[in-house]
């Protein structure tokens, strides 16, 4: 076990190096190339052969240096390369190569590299060059058909991983943006429920003073309270998106897909690995919602099961801003919250008494945010006015994998 470990050490300090320095890779690949085509040289030739030449060993190697700027200037190192093949074949009686590596490599590097005119450059050249080549060697079909096919898919091979570069980069910046409209939407659902009770309160503590000194104390420190909250979800996010300064990773692969680290908690050097909030601190929240004055209600219809963190966490986010909406918008006195659970879904409302969709609701983000979280569980969200055109409601869907059932609630 030790020495796979090791190994696997080994391997993953190449890749960070070639990572770092693309002209490792091309060193390595011309020594890959250079120890290919010294295997002539070193089997004993053919009876009748005059035996290799240090000379032509020497000249042999000239073929092959230019691979190492093959990044930089991939059509200028092909033109190097058939040069000094050229002046190979005429001036000294070396080896021949089974296969043109170094023509094969440069070929592969344009088609990878470089802009379709100097592809259609290297194509003519290379339509040129191969014929010559055979000519001057077999002058058979078998070797000229051959030759034509390898190179031809040294340059399909090409084509081929540019194309899958390219859709890996379209893939790494959808998956940017994805995440970039994720930590929006956590930044907006964190700040707006804290700024909107703490304006609330804030806005009640000087009548109180005057009329009731004790109600003002419960009203600061509420306050002191929701931005303490605030601090330790925006410190627990900062966490994430730094993770891994402190030496420590999270889990990898596919663990490591969109939302997973928010969902799991992972957050190190700035705050504890602890899991983002879910359906259990619904109580905590409701609790501060009420001391900005609202009445809330609170129940659970149906068999109560752990719900995944994904989905506990988009829950929690989709009751905080609708009850968000609730205290900046509709004037509203009493509000709801209701989680009812399905045989393989989980229904969210949450209603008011407020002013309904006229009082201003929808102009910001917040019900946007509430739609995409739900669509990103693969529910829907729908809002609008209250039963009987009262008040405002929101209402989610999302589904849940059946699992066995923890427990029978009606509160």
């Amino acid at each position: 076990m030790g020495g796979i470990r090791g190994a696997r050490g080994w391997w993953e300090r190449g890749r960070v190096l070639a990572g770092a320095h693309p002209w490792v890779v091309d060193v390595g690949v011309a020594l890959l190339v250079q120890g290919a085509m010294t295997m002539p040289f070193v089997v004993p030739r053919a009876a009748g052969l005059a035996p290799a030449t240090w000379a032509a060993y020497g000249l042999m190697t000239l073929t092959v240096v230019p691979l190492v700027w093959r990044r930089r200037a991939p059509l200028a190192v092909l033109l190097g390369i058939l040069v000094t093949s050229m002046v190979y074949k005429l001036a000294v009686d070396g080896p021949g190569q089974p296969l043109p590596y170094h023509g094969l490599v440069i070929v592969y590097t344009v088609a990878v590299l470089s802009p379709p005119w100097k592809r259609l450059v290297t194509g003519l050249l290379v339509l040129v060059a191969v014929p010559v080549g055979v000519w001057l060697n077999t002058r058979s079909a078998r070797e000229l058909t051959f030759s034509a096919f390898v190179f031809a898919a040294a340059y399909v091979f090409g084509r081929l991983t540019d194309a899958r570069q390219r859709a890996h980069r379209v893939e790494a910046e959808q998956v940017a943006a994805r995440e970039r409209a994720r930590i929006a939407r956590e930044m907006h659902d964190i700040l707006s429920h804290a700024v909107s009770l703490m304006i609330v309160q804030a806005e009640a503590g000087p009548v109180a003073v005057r009329t009731a000194p004790e109600r003002a104390e419960a009203a600061f420190d509420a306050i002191s309270e929701t931005g303490r909250d605030a601090m330790v979800q925006l410190r627990r996010m900062l966490g994430v998106l730094r993770d891994g300064d402190d030496g420590h990773e999270g889990p990898k692969g596919s663990e490591r897909s969109e939302g997973y680290a928010m969902s799991e908690g992972y957050a190190p050097g700035l705050a504890p690995r602890e899991p983002q909030p879910g359906v259990g601190d619904l109580p905590a929240l409701l609790d501060r919602v009420r001391g900005s004055g609202i009445e809330v209600g609170y129940e659970v219809v149906g068999r109560e099961r752990e719900l995944p963190g994904a989905v506990g966490a988009a829950a929690f986010r989709i009751v905080q801003e609708a009850l968000t909406n609730t205290v900046k918008h509709a004037s509203a006195r009493t509000a709801s919250v209701q989680l009812r659970y399905g045989e393989a879904d989980l229904h969210i409302e949450v209603t008011d008494d407020g002013r309904g969709p006229q009082a201003g609701y929808g102009g910001g983000h917040g019900l946007i945010g509430v739609r995409e979280r739900a669509a990103a569980q693969g529910g829907t969200a729908v809002a609008g006015a209250g039963p009987g055109g009262r008040g405002f409601e929101v209402r989610v869907r999302i589904p849940v994998p059946a699992v066995v059932p923890t427990a029978e609630v009606g509160r």
